[in-house]
């Protein structure tokens, strides 16, 4: 549905490091720096990208208060890979521990990070599909 998410950081370099680390668990490739209007870094898997940028008008990066970037894993052993990955690397843990969640649309097992700019993430995993 979706062909790429773009989040905005006031450190790059930073949030390359948070990136790496998070996304290794679940089988993306590191960041690729690359120049379009700003240096950028580009992250590439299944189709879909995320780009990491400071924002074009100059002002600073922010958050968007209501808003998550959930990532896809395997199984619920990959989701508690990305979260202590990111835990590790700047990351801060954010709503309940991670675990199994009963929903109208199913079970989901999930956590929950706060990237080192603030911004939400969930580490996703659908059980039973």
């Amino acid at each position: 549905m979706f062909s790429h998410l773009t989040v905005g950081s006031n450190d790059l370099e930073r949030s390359r490091k948070f990136y790496d680390a998070v996304l290794a668990p679940i089988g993306v490739a590191p960041g690729v720096v690359g120049h379009l209007h700003t240096t950028r870094v580009f992250y590439n898997h299944n189709g879909a990208m995320l780009i990491l940028t400071g924002p074009l008008n100059g002002e600073p990066a922010t958050v968007s208060n209501g808003a998550t970037i959930g990532f896809a894993a395997a199984s619920p052993e990959q989701v508690d890979a990305w979260h202590a990955a990111g835990v590790a690397n700047g990351g801060v843990t954010c709503e309940d521990p991670p675990g199994l969640r009963e929903t109208p649309l199913g079970a989901f097992y999930l956590a929950y990070l706060r990237d080192p700019d603030g911004n939400k993430l969930c580490g996703f995993h659908a059980v039973g599909k």
